[in-house]
């Protein structure tokens, strides 16, 4: 027999706890039906996609999935969300099922507290979110390409996920942990915005909040306005910003960690012969460090390759995915 339970059968602190709990489940709720109301909006830039919002590793994840094939995870940097990739995705779609992903605290999908020593933003977290959005959406294996942050992430996913990873393609950058070991005059004057960004709360939030709403008053293009709509969130900035501290802390001892463990399967590193953050290091010599089966390729066009020359970079691409 069910017994209901009332203010009167149990403590103040129960009531408590469970009046805690519906407002937090609450709270997801409401999360998952913004995420679904904006996912919507993004399929102007997909045609033919869906959106989607998923339970990952500890966030709720928002995206757009489309095409058909084998598939392919694209994940993108800061401070852009998965509408980055609006000029590749539908013409990778033609021969592959595409899912395009917001990473935890980007665009529309949730804010999970910072975490012991910005834990809940390392790399190794938020990729744990997108492995598994992949096998909710029935993906157990699956290309990945990555660009800025979401190349460090995918770099991560390697290293911890290799059964899930068949291909790896990374957009215009160098493995992290090296940048940091290596630091020098050079790094800093290339990366500043690293240091401004990982700075403590709320000094470098504040800043961004400023920037964010100057670029949103004189922006113009459709893709810059969705762009600014959720990068203008306080928690939204909040997250950048952990994402750039857990760089500098928990992701460096993860790194540290697997030094010994190599990216196995094949990897294609596209470098923007426009970029200045790959110039000054050998980025060939460095990554055949890291992985067992790597090639490197320049694209004329700048750290965004997939929006500045989307044609030469779907062309390498399938290259590379078609062995």
């Amino acid at each position: 027999m069910r017994t209901s339970l009332t203010p009167s059968t149990l403590s103040r602190r129960e009531v408590l706890q469970q009046a805690t709990a519906l407002i937090a489940g609450a709270a997801v709720n409401a999360g998952r039906l913004e995420a679904r109301r904006a996912g919507a909006q993004t399929t102007r830039f997909f045609p033919g996609f869906k959106s989607f919002s998923v339970d990952g590793a500890g966030a709720v994840i928002n995206g757009v999935i489309g095409g058909q094939g084998p598939p392919i995870l694209l994940l993108h940097g800061a401070p852009h969300t998965h509408v980055v990739w609006y000029s590749v995705a539908p013409q990778l779609a033609a021969n592959y099922t595409v899912v395009a992903t917001d990473l935890r605290g980007y665009g529309d999908s949730s804010k999970p507290p910072d975490g012991d020593n910005h834990a809940n933003y390392s790399k190794r977290a938020t990729g744990n979110d997108q492995v598994q959005v992949m096998r909710y959406l029935g993906f157990n294996r699956f290309a990945l390409i990555g660009a800025d942050r979401g190349a460090r992430v995918a770099h991560r996913m390697a290293i911890d996920h290799p059964d899930n990873i068949s291909s790896l393609v990374l957009i215009d950058i160098v493995p992290t942990y090296h940048l940091f070991t290596h630091c020098n005059l050079t790094f800093v004057q290339t990366y500043y915005n690293w240091f401004e960004k990982m700075r403590p709360a709320p000094l470098p939030e504040n800043d961004l909040k400023i920037a964010y709403e100057a670029q949103k008053a004189r922006a113009t293009s459709e893709i810059q306005l969705e762009y600014l709509r959720t990068t203008t969130d306080p928690a939204t900035i909040h997250a950048i910003c952990e994402d750039y501290r857990a760089a500098a802390s928990v992701d460096l001892e993860h790194d540290e960690a697997d030094l010994g463990k190599k990216i196995l399967c094949p990897l294609l590193v596209l470098l923007g012969e426009k970029s200045p953050l790959c110039k000054p290091y050998d980025v060939p010599a460095i990554w055949r460090q890291r992985a067992t089966n790597v090639t490197v390729k320049s694209l004329p066009g700048g750290h965004e390759l997939q929006v500045d020359v989307p044609d030469p970079f779907l062309a390498e691409v399938r290259k590379f995915l078609n062995g």
